[in-house]
This record gives C-alpha cells, sequence and structure tokens, in this order.
C-alpha cells in the first residue's frame, strides 16, 4: 500500500465515524430535568422569620428592643445547633458580655484635643530644586 492509499483509507473511516457520531447525538432523546421537591418549613420558624423581620424594619431602635435581643439570641442559637440558655427568673435580663452595644452612642465622650503644632519650624526636608540638564 502506498501513501496516497492510505490516506483515502484514513479519510474514509474518518467521515464513517463523524457520520456515526452524528446520528447517535440526532436520535438521542433529550434528558427531562430533575424535579426537586421544596421542603415546607415549620410554622414555628415562619413565626421567627416575621419576628426578625420586624425587628429588622425598627433599625436601630431593635437593639434597645428586648423582644429583638431575645430573637436574635433564638436565631443566633438555632444557626449554631446550641441548646437555648435557660432564660433569668422573672424576664430579667442582665447586661453581660454578650450584651449589644450601640456603634453611635447618644452621649460621645470629650475628645481629647492635641496641642497645636508650633509655626516657625521648618520641615524635615526640602526638595533640592533641579537645574537645568539634570534629566
Amino acid at each position: 500500500m502506498d501513501g496516497k492509499m492510505l490516506a483515502r483509507l484514513g479519510a474514509v473511516v474518518f467521515v464513517g465515524v463523524a457520520i456515526t457520531a452524528t446520528v447517535i447525538e440526532l436520535t438521542r432523546k433529550p434528558e427531562e430535568p430533575q424535579v426537586r421537591t421544596l421542603v415546607h418549613e415549620r410554622d414555628d420558624t415562619d413565626a421567627l422569620r416575621q419576628v426578625l423581620r420586624r425587628c429588622r424594619d425598627m433599625g436601630e431602635a431593635a437593639t434597645r428592643d428586648p423582644a429583638c435581643l431575645d430573637v436574635w439570641a433564638k436565631a443566633r442559637d438555632r444557626f449554631l445547633g446550641q441548646s437555648p440558655k435557660p432564660s433569668q427568673p422573672g424576664g430579667t435580663r442582665t447586661l453581660g458580655p454578650e450584651a449589644p452595644t450601640t456603634l453611635f452612642p447618644a452621649e460621645a465622650p470629650a475628645m481629647k484635643e492635641s496641642a497645636p503644632a508650633p509655626k516657625d519650624t521648618a520641615p524635615d526636608a526640602q526638595p533640592e530644586p533641579v537645574g537645568p540638564g539634570a534629566h
């Protein structure tokens, strides 16, 4: 067999494989999309979400609302998978290290003013003037 005959035979085999692959692809049925069922949430979760949304809509006032603080603690415990801490008797709440703090308190502490810099001192370093032809 010479080179020309071998090249023709290779081309015929290639065309045959290409036609076979095309026929197989065209006769394949499209796959059905997988249907996933949604899990319905429990009613207590829905009530918790409603209270969380109310607290969200309250804005910064929610940081001082005991109901919002309690529901945030419940949501945090549920998220972290922890059992809720027993509440204080009588519904009183002690403020500890986990108590929320406000970003901008109503009474800002007095700002400490620094002494003004002396006016007659020269800067530490001054740039030297560039002469002609210094490039």
